[in-house]
């Protein structure tokens, strides 16, 4: 009988540490979910263009400075004028957006966004298809100028992405992008 009662307490032990782990398994995968979407949505932005003007304007390929711009320094093509952010629909002829047309085309473009904010509201792939199983979480990015080591903070952008998630996951990446090529245009 007391080997029994042993064995009985040790089988109950061992069941309750076996629930609690099958139990707390999904977080992982909630994890790694959110840091999925926000290696994808940092790669996204580190590729696109971080020219001196934007490149819709067609001084794009040859401007040297934020003077060289449509509009000049401060105006509404020049990618250095804070604060950094999509082009409006008055100076590109509709408001740009990551699923809008015109689509975000500069780093800074991505400067705000809100995937909550998105009608409908959600993450969605560029072609604005809605990516299954991923309604529970949500995206932001914010783009900021900030000197790296020798590259002045006007050639050197600071890219942070955060994206939330079920079990009160929290996921923020950041990363650089310098202006190396002021004329590339995609």
């Amino acid at each position: 009988m007391v080997f029994i009662a042993i064995v009985g307490v040790g089988v109950a032990g061992i069941l309750s540490v076996l629930h609690l782990t099958t139990r707390s398994s999904a977080e992982p995968m909630i994890q790694k979910q959110a840091l999925a979407i926000a290696e994808s949505l940092l790669e996204e932005v580190q590729l696109k263009p971080f020219t001196v003007c934007d490149p819709d304007d067609p001084n794009a390929a040859a401007a040297m400075g934020p003077a060289n711009c449509t509009g000049l320094a401060g105006g509404p093509n020049d990618e250095s004028f804070l604060p950094l952010g999509p082009e409006t629909a008055a100076s590109v002829g509709g408001a740009e957006g990551r699923y809008a047309t015109p689509q975000f085309d500069n780093v800074s473009d991505y400067n705000g966004f809100d995937s909550a904010a998105e009608a409908p509201p959600g993450l969605k792939d560029i072609n604005q298809a809605a990516l299954a199983g991923l309604d529970a979480y949500a995206a932001t990015i914010t783009v900021a100028e900030q000197a790296l080591g020798i590259v002045p903070a006007a050639d050197s952008l600071l890219i942070t992405v955060t994206v939330t998630g079920p079990a009160n996951t929290t996921v923020v990446l950041q990363g650089f992008r310098t202006r190396y090529a002021r004329n590339t245009l995609p």
